[in-house]
């Protein structure tokens, strides 16, 4: 079975085929590989391209750099993103940068991560976590 995901690198759709797991797989649009690039930093017009082209869960991190917990979890969202690739498509979001995104979403307190799937939200969780619990909140997406 074939899925469509959005490449890290060139930011278009492309297709892969779906596996437990993956030792190398490359865009079809820019050849670049879609194992090195877990984590992205996004805005309104990737997030929409994401959630509009990818079939996998698209999981966002709405983070400011000011934030103490956001810090925190930072590492384990990334290393959530690392270990989950191509099972679900990873953004992280400066919320103070994407302030009409934020009030769009009703992004009231942060961290504040969301997933959606079918270009909708359908989840999201507030307060940091660690990579075991990001994992398993994840899990349940895909």
């Amino acid at each position: 079975m074939n899925i469509n995901i959005v490449c890290p690198h060139c930011l278009k759709e492309t297709i892969v085929e779906k596996k437990a797991s993956y030792s190398e797989e490359n865009c079809t649009a820019c050849g670049e590989s879609l194992l090195d690039t877990a984590l992205i930093e996004g805005n309104a017009v990737i997030l929409d391209n994401y959630i509009t082209h990818s079939q996998l869960p698209v999981i966002v991190d709405f983070w400011a750099p000011w934030c103490g917990p956001c810090l925190q979890m930072m590492p384990n969202f990334t290393k959530t993103a690392q270990s989950m690739l191509l099972k679900a498509q990873f953004l992280k979001i400066n919320n103070d940068d994407e302030q009409s995104l934020g009030a769009k979403l009703q992004i009231a307190s942060i961290p504040a991560v969301l997933v959606f799937q079918n270009g909708k939200e359908i989840d999201r969780f507030v307060g940091a976590k660690n990579s075991k619990q990001i994992q398993k909140w994840v899990e349940q997406y895909i």
